[in-house]
């Protein structure tokens, strides 16, 4: 079977016996041979299992547990960084155009899934899951439960790339930005402390150990800049920062000069974090509600707050923000919004969404903050349409 291209997911796909095959390892214009591991009434997954006509970009993967059966965590380790990148523009483009009718290439020519450094690819993460498998550590097997043993990631910065010594059942590795390194087994703190030390957008941050933050160390500031950079450098009135996590875009905001912040967040780890590091600015309101709940008027914490806003910057989980939620903020009417996005499709969706309620795209960068995998980070700046349409 000869894969035709790289499509969202990070498969290549194929075509037979009137199905689509989405082929994980498979680089186009290869001749390969596949095994199937799943089947619906459309579509069937597979992977390779032995390469008969090999590409030139192909290359021998740094890591033993890669391939067939193997590690799901990477999904690019057999070609080199500049071609993974390649693929990601490529699906982000092709993502854009299907689900929201944005022609790239003429409304931003040149746009490129851009490299966060000038490395590899490998050692960049910052925090690592384990699995116990067995008396050992390991990580999951693609769309699986199962765990893979495994010694080290390539993946992981050094100081936390070793599988870890204490025995247990799920463990958190994180290099801090002093390069200190905390671990948590089974929920305890058993080296560092509870909170790790991070720098980013000019300010400390200390995060629960259990927390969430990103786990590329410069894809924080990369992504406080964009928002910057994208309406919010002279930001003033009322702003909403929904998934707001630990606050990096609130601070952002308010340092930019916004009178009022409104930052929304379910998990309550993320909202400690929050209101612990923001606690000295006052314009920042930290709630903690979903983003759904909130924006829907149900929360007496929102109907509390000012209905004006003039401008929102979102970074819903990977499914998304959906249409509920970007119809509330339509509704809302703000000068400008700023979507940070993990997902290209989700994106894309949310996007047409936008368009639908008078929004145009103004704005849209994206960058490599997950190498060796299909994942990447987009930033979009809307604004609204003053014809009533959208512009694509």
């Amino acid at each position: 079977m000869t894969p035709l291209a790289i499509v969202h997911g990070g498969h290549g796909i194929a075509h037979a016996a009137g199905r689509t095959i989405f082929v994980r390892f498979a680089i186009p214009g290869e001749l390969v041979r596949i095994r199937v591991t799943d089947v619906n009434s459309k579509a069937c997954r597979a992977e390779v299992v032995e390469v008969l006509a090999p590409s030139a970009l192909r290359r021998s993967a740094p890591c033993a547990v890669f391939g067939p059966g193997g590690c799901g965590g990477c999904d690019f380790l057999h070609v080199d960084a500049p071609t993974q990148r390649s693929w990601k523009t490529e699906v982000l483009i092709e993502s854009l155009a299907r689900f929201a009718g944005v022609d790239v290439h003429r409304q931003f020519p040149g746009l490129h899934v851009a490299p966060l450094d000038d490395g590899d690819g490998l050692g960049w993460r910052t925090r690592i899951r384990w699995s116990a498998v067995g008396t050992t550590w390991g990580l999951h097997r693609y769309r699986s439960s199962q765990v893979v043993p495994i010694a080290s990631c390539p993946q992981a910065v050094p100081a936390i790339a070793a599988a870890p010594q204490r025995t247990g059942d799920q463990a958190i590795a994180w290099s801090s930005a002093d390069s200190a390194v905390t671990q948590v087994i089974d929920g305890r703190v058993v080296q560092g402390g509870s909170k790790v030390a991070v720098e980013a957008a000019g300010r400390h941050w200390r995060i629960r150990a259990t927390g969430f933050w990103q786990v590329h160390p410069k894809l924080a500031d990369v992504l406080a800049d964009a928002v910057r950079q994208s309406g919010a450098t002279s930001a003033s009135g009322t702003w909403w920062d929904l998934y707001a996590g630990a606050g990096l875009f609130a601070w952002v905001l308010a340092a930019a000069g916004a009178e009022h912040v409104h930052a929304v967040e379910s998990s309550p780890i993320s909202v400690g974090d929050a209101r612990r590091n923001l606690h000295d600015l006052p314009q920042i309101r930290v709630h903690h509600e979903s983003v759904d709940r909130w924006l829907s008027g149900e929360s007496a914490e929102h109907r509390a707050t000012s209905a004006a806003v003039d401008g929102v910057v979102l970074d819903p989980p990977r499914a998304g923000a959906g249409a509920q939620v970007v119809q509330a903020i339509c509704a809302a009417n703000p000068e400008t919004v700023i979507y940070i996005a993990c997902d290209p499709v989700a994106l894309a969706r949310d996007l047409a969404t936008f368009f639908q309620h008078g929004y145009r795209l103004v704005g849209l960068e994206s960058w490599d903050s997950f190498p060796m995998t299909h994942h990447f980070e987009t930033v979009a700046t809307l604004k609204p349409d003053p014809g009533g349409l959208p512009i694509s």
